[in-house]
């Protein structure tokens, strides 16, 4: 048989205040009748002009212009910029100062004119010319000995290397310093203590091997057992129950 528990009265929750309908109190169609209302207006159309003129005056639209006053119009003088005018036509075309050109005209009563030049081109050489120009002369340097009217110093020259007999070649075949092997301290004076690195040491450890977490199969414990363990979540607890109240002096 089910168990019935009794019924507690904190879970009989009536409903919300949105499903309560009230008439309003704003506005005149279905006002809530225990309150009172103000008085409510509206807006009309426009009335029609002619309920009181059919013929109207256009109002204040004439302009006036501002120069005309109750003497007459002002009497300031006005000006405008206005575009340039188009040149008319002449009968006669007078020619300007660049039409004319008085250095053309032949000398009168025979007039002595002035000596004209003009630029002609570049003259050809003469082929035949035996004259060397200026860039053909060197004059003899100042510098070693071969100056024929200057006193010279000594020159000198740097030879060539011999290759035997020269006195920078060793005939002996005497060897060098790198040729000799010097001989270790330690041989004949006291020796110090010597030290090496050696390698790391490996960590003492068990050989032998060990299965990691996925060999087992713990999902298999029905092979000795007679089933899994299972897990239930517990009862909630009524939120009705009075909390244990505990006073901290006591």
């Amino acid at each position: 048989m089910e168990k019935k528990y009794p019924l507690i009265a904190g879970r009989e929750k009536g409903p919300g205040p949105g499903r309560y309908g009230l008439p309003p109190t704003i506005g005149f169609m279905g006002h809530d009748f225990t309150k009172s209302t103000s008085p409510a207006y509206s807006f009309h159309g426009r009335m029609s002009d002619t309920m009181y003129c059919v013929d109207s005056s256009p109002g204040p639209q004439y302009r006036v212009d501002a120069k005309i006053t109750r003497f007459g119009r002002d009497g300031t003088p006005a000006y405008s910029i206005l575009g340039r005018s188009k040149e008319q036509k002449e009968l006669f075309q007078t020619p300007g100062p660049g039409a004319y050109s008085p250095e053309k005209t032949p000398p009168c009563n025979l007039q002595r004119r002035p000596p004209s030049y003009t630029m002609g081109s570049r003259t050809h050489y003469r082929s035949v010319d035996p004259v060397p120009a200026p860039n053909k002369y060197c004059l003899p340097p100042l510098m070693g000995p071969q100056v024929p009217n200057k006193q010279a110093s000594a020159s000198y020259t740097m030879s060539g290397s011999y290759s035997a007999g020269g006195p920078s070649v060793d005939l002996a075949q005497t060897p060098g310093p790198c040729r000799y092997n010097s001989t270790d301290p330690s041989v004949y004076l006291p020796r110090q203590p010597a030290f090496s690195m050696l390698g790391r040491h490996s960590l003492p450890k068990d050989a032998t091997k060990k299965p990691g977490p996925g060999t087992y199969n713990p999902e298999k414990v029905t092979v000795h057992k007679a089933r899994a363990p299972a897990f239930s979540l517990g009862v909630r607890h009524s939120e009705f129950v009075t909390p244990l109240v505990v006073y901290v002096s006591d």
